[in-house]
């Protein structure tokens, strides 16, 4: 098969994503495809784009990454783009990808994964993995996925939704975790124990979005269900050695203790498959995806968010808990593109 990996673009993820769509690519091409990793910002600008030559010596946009502990300076990323324009579509991205049998979308936050880029390959004719534009517009806002969860009677921790600092001060209930509402990877996510330490939270949480959730902290134990074809992979639990799970944790080798399966009995068990697959129909995902979770005490199932384009990183908890049912990293590549080719078929 011919396939664009999709990677990059300006969020606060763009490591993440390039770094899983390096391995994704390297991947696809031991199995044998004809592999393309693109930028979908910068995309490709020289002047003369012969897209079966692209595909043929397999093109690589970049060839390796390392995810620091903080995010991507993006201002450094515009400057790289030759046209100097702001559109998040690059020059012959769509060229490229619609000479593809399919994209495999790389991208992590922002407008590649709230549904923008996906309605846009709708219109364009283009086929690519993972939810549409619908689910992935539901599962990105938090506000909004909390609202469905909560219309389809799925557990979640009670919370509001804040546009501004002003309306945050009615906030009174402690613990509690602040959230930018439609960001990932834990990017400006904190708990807070104190009305000293919600003001910075929420202060902080402004700085990337312009809307936030604050939500009730429950206590328990954390996990994460992946989902594959709307049938769920065995549990992962999360154990961060700081005791909360940020974006260090998530992406620094040797932060978190991941178990996989999880050490729990059949009935916590069976309970997070059923929520994360009940999740994942509530909000219209389709293909793959992840559902995130705190256990409490009491055995009850919080769902905390979904994923419609889980991180593929070496540390990402989707290919660990794959590996559980005996999908290696390259024939997890390949079931993610056989499920989502049949989306097409309908």
């Amino acid at each position: 098969m011919r396939i664009v990996v999709l990677a990059g673009g300006l969020s606060t993820e763009r490591d993440v994503s390039v770094s899983s769509g390096i391995l994704i690519a390297d991947a696809l091409r031991k199995k044998g495809h004809q592999v393309v990793l693109l930028d979908v910002f910068t995309g490709y600008e020289k002047n003369i784009c012969d897209i079966d030559a692209l595909f043929k010596h397999n093109y690589s946009f970049v060839n390796s990454i390392t995810i620091g502990k903080t995010i991507s300076d993006i201002s450094k990323v515009k400057e790289q783009r030759l046209d100097k324009s702001d559109r998040f579509i690059g020059t012959n991205v769509i060229e490229i990808c619609s000479e593809a049998d399919i994209t495999f979308l790389a991208l992590h936050g922002g407008e590649g994964e709230n549904g923008q880029i996906q309605a846009t390959f709708d219109l364009m004719g283009i086929k690519y993995t993972g939810s549409g534009y619908l689910g992935s517009a539901l599962a990105m806002n938090k506000a909004l996925t909390k609202s469905v969860l909560i219309q389809n009677k799925v557990r979640t921790p009670a919370g509001e939704i804040f546009k501004s600092e002003q309306d945050a001060e009615s906030w009174c209930n402690f613990p509690c975790v602040v959230k930018p509402c439609s960001g990932g990877s834990s990017v400006g996510i904190a708990k807070a124990e104190n009305q000293e330490e919600f003001k910075a939270a929420v202060k902080d949480a402004f700085r990337y979005e312009n809307e936030i959730v604050v939500e009730q902290f429950v206590k328990g134990r954390e996990f994460s269900v992946g989902i594959l074809g709307g049938k769920a992979l065995p549990p992962i639990e999360i154990v961060p050695k700081s005791g909360f799970y940020d974006y260090e944790a998530k992406y620094q080798a040797g932060a978190t203790v991941e178990i996989c399966p999880a050490d729990i009995d059949e009935e916590a068990d069976n309970t997070l498959r059923r929520c994360a697959e009940d999740a994942y129909k509530a909000l219209h995902l389709e293909s793959y995806g992840r559902v995130d979770f705190i256990l409490d005490e009491n055995g009850d199932a919080y769902c905390l968010e979904a994923n419609t384009l889980p991180g593929m990183t070496p540390t990402s908890l989707l290919p660990q808990e794959a590996a559980v049912e005996g999908l290696d990293y390259p024939d997890l590549c390949e079931k993610i593109i056989e499920i989502s080719l049949k989306k097409y078929d309908k």
